[in-house]
């Protein structure tokens, strides 16, 4: 496996998996936010499509937040991976999705302030992230843009572990993951940049391809 040097590297390397899009009308290049933002920015310019943002929370187990029991999406979207979420009572499950919830909702009026709500009626919704773990962020992505209209759904990313690139092609119409290492581990183990990504960077991303 090969390691990407930062996100905009990623981003180049999986345009060029990606050039039957380019030039289509109506692909929308939709950054999960925030770590995809980057990679999908490159990945829009390359292909000459338009860059949005797809605001998705991660629900993490109370006492491992990086192991994911579900995902939220705007306009009310919930996606609950029933195994890991039913070692949690009811009470747990509600004020995590209440912390997240209001995440979510702030990072949403701050990306959106002066752009309209993302429509995606009739449209090639491409989903860019930097890398695939467990995949439920992804497919909660691939749910909301369904319910925000589009026709079809790509979900594209650098490197994902091999279960969660065979979970989204089932979910997506079609899942592009350019690397599926057998012993995975995390992310940010294939970047020698995985800095975290502000939101500064996020909006200005957002500008520049306005």
């Amino acid at each position: 496996m090969t390691t990407y040097r930062d996100r905009s590297e990623a981003g180049r390397a999986l345009a060029d998996r990606l050039a039957a899009l380019t030039g289509r009308p109506d692909v929308t290049v939709l950054g999960l936010v925030r770590g995809g933002v980057p990679v999908a920015r490159v990945v829009a310019d390359r292909l000459g499509a338009p860059l949005d943002v797809l605001v998705v929370r991660k629900l993490g187990m109370p006492w491992a937040p990086e192991v994911a029991f579900g995902a939220l999406g705007p306009g009310g979207v919930r996606v609950l991976n029933d195994l890991v979420a039913g070692q949690l009572d009811a009470d747990d499950i509600a004020e995590v999705q209440r912390r997240e919830q209001a995440e979510l909702d702030r990072r949403e009026q701050l990306y959106r302030a002066g752009r309209p709500p993302l429509d995606l009626t009739g449209r090639t919704a491409l989903i860019v992230d930097d890398g695939l773990a467990t995949g439920a962020t992804a497919r909660a992505a691939v749910q909301v843009a369904r319910h925000l209209g589009a026709r079809r759904v790509v979900l594209a990313v650098p490197v994902g572990a091999q279960e969660a690139c065979e979970m989204l092609a089932d979910e997506a119409d079609e899942a592009i993951c350019a690397q599926r290492p057998a012993n995975f581990g995390a992310v940010g183990a294939y970047y020698d940049d995985f800095h975290e990504v502000s939101d500064d960077e996020v909006t200005e991303a957002l500008t520049a391809t306005a």
